[in-house]
């Protein structure tokens, strides 16, 4: 057997299988940090492409309103009829810059006769938790743009109370307002001017990272690799030791041999004649 022969028993066949699946587990890990990764970036594509972009007429943008690509998310659009004033909902809990408060969503019903649902921005809540006061939508028509993005759907447990709404679901806003209505997705209005200043607040604008996906990713397959790493390390240290514990063996072993036993000698003619002497 070799020194590395101990390598076949079942011990280490054990830790070999342990240390695989700890990689295996390690580079999923690291490819589902690529991947939101991937993610992040096209986020940060669709902002470059959309955010800033001109506006283009909403119908053109959907041309089903019932349905949203989601590369259109963040395109600018341009809207234009009246407010459905009395149709007016806000979202509970939502954050804006470390507080709580509520989004205010209008629909809007368009030249065309189809409402458009419009967050027109964020405002705080009350001491009892309320939403607090708010400058109302303009009345008449008005013409203004808005960045689309999807509707949120509803959330298992949460529901409406009156109109306050747990999420921006736009099959439930169109079956209030009971009219045809866009639920693929809804716009963010877009403000300049003294308007932004005042509730309800605009939207901050969308910060464009990528997160440390990529470092984290790369960490993952690097602990892969240690574990293989720190396995050849244990591997040598037991073969040290056991070539250690044989050459020790090996020095006991001669220690303990019996020395053999000296032969006397034949006695010479002079060792009788002193012999016989002695006697005398």
């Amino acid at each position: 057997m070799t020194s590395w022969g101990f390598l076949r028993s079942p011990r280490w066949a054990g830790y070999l299988a342990l240390v695989v699946v700890f990689a295996i587990a390690c580079c999923a890990l690291g490819t589902w940090q690529l991947n939101r990764r991937a993610e992040a970036l096209t986020e940060v594509a669709r902002i470059d492409a959309n955010y800033d972009a001109q506006p283009e007429p909403v119908a053109a943008a959907l041309p089903d309103p019932a349905r949203f690509d989601p590369d259109e998310r963040w395109q600018v659009v341009a809207i234009s009829g009246e407010y459905l004033a009395d149709e007016e909902v806000v979202i509970r809990n939502r954050p804006f810059e470390g507080a709580s408060g509520f989004e205010v969503v209008t629909p809007m019903r368009l030249d065309d006769g189809t409402v458009f649902f419009v967050d027109r921005g964020w405002i705080p809540q009350d001491s009892d938790g309320r939403p607090s006061a708010y400058e109302p939508p303009e009345r008449g028509h008005v013409e203004v743009t808005a960045r689309l993005k999807a509707g949120e759907g509803t959330i298992h447990g949460r529901t409406a109370s009156g109109d306050e709404l747990a999420t921006i679901d736009l099959d439930e806003l169109a079956d209030r307002v009971g009219e045809p209505s866009y639920t693929g997705a809804y716009g963010i209005l877009v403000q300049t001017g003294a308007d932004a200043n005042e509730p309800p607040l605009a939207a901050a604008r969308p910060i464009r990272d990528e997160g440390p996906h990529l470092s984290y990713a790369l960490q993952w397959f690097v602990f892969a690799l240690l574990g293989f790493i720190g396995l050849a390390w244990a591997a040598n240290q037991e073969r040290k030791g056991l070539a250690e514990a044989s050459a020790e063996g090996d020095t006991t072993s001669r220690e303990r041999e019996p020395k053999p036993k000296r032969m006397p000698r034949e006695r010479a003619d002079a060792d009788v004649e002193d012999e016989i002497l002695d006697r005398g």
